[in-house]
């Protein structure tokens, strides 16, 4: 049976987590406080609109802006939803169903004798990275517009989660488009590990107990997983915006 190599317990996001289960880095628990680790990422220029949005008079609201309810709760939902469900029933990431020896190791579509290649899932994996960035970011914009026209208060909520959308944008994408980099190293030790499993099972001519292929959908398995805990953690400026919507 394959398994991924064991790290010392880390008490971090689910993405973390497994992110320290399955790869060679070592992640350790940070001794900074947020705002330590915010004053490093913000430019001064970013620290200037924070400060503008924090202390000036925010935008007067609209007069009879509609009220946040269940349409609004049901939308978000949607979007959630249609996001999970395209990482969960995406075919790549889906275990396929055994016809062969070898046919469910092999990306839908490609030749029986074809090697499997990571490229493959690393390109997937940047897919639904940018459908999650345009899905969620249309639906932050969306919720920050209902704040705005609702209570000074909110008006202010909206402008600073806009300044900060914009300063931590580019930091966020930089750092989410190395995971597929990191999961390149579990996909081949993954695959060198069952490679010997195989050879000590054909060299002690115990084949019963190889099963040709698991170490893929073992793969796949953990980068839908990965990808899922990512949803959650790009979800949660969304579910801020939202707990403030839900006040009345």
């Amino acid at each position: 049976m394959v398994q991924a190599p064991q790290r010392t317990a880390f008490s971090g996001p689910a993405l973390i987590r497994l992110l320290a289960r399955l790869t060679d880095v070592d992640v350790s628990e940070s001794s900074q406080s947020l705002s330590d680790r915010l004053s490093q990422w913000l430019g001064w220029t970013d620290a200037i609109a924070l400060s503008s949005a924090l202390n000036n008079n925010p935008p007067a609201g609209a007069a009879g802006a509609r009220a946040f309810g269940d349409a609004e709760e049901g939308e978000c939902a949607r979007v959630r939803t249609s996001l999970a469900n395209a990482i969960v029933g995406d075919s790549v990431f889906a275990v396929a169903r055994r016809r062969g020896p070898a046919s469910h190791v092999l990306p839908q579509g490609a030749p029986v004798d074809a090697p499997v290649d990571y490229a493959v899932f690393r390109q997937r994996y940047l897919a639904m990275q940018q459908s999650m960035e345009t899905g969620i970011g249309n639906l932050r914009g969306r919720l920050r517009g209902m704040l705005a026209a609702r209570t000074p208060a909110m008006a202010r909520l909206a402008v600073v989660d806009a300044v900060m959308e914009r300063a931590l944008s580019e930091r966020e994408r930089s750092l989410l488009a190395a995971v597929p980099g990191l999961l390149a190293g579990h996909f081949e030790r993954l695959r060198q590990a069952e490679q010997q499993t195989l050879a000590d099972a054909e060299a002690s001519e115990d084949a019963s107990t190889a099963m040709p292929g698991a170490w893929l959908d073992t793969f796949r398995k953990d980068m839908q997983s990965v990808l899922l805990a990512e949803l959650d953690v790009r979800l949660q400026p969304v579910e801020g915006l939202l707990a403030a919507l839900r006040t009345r």
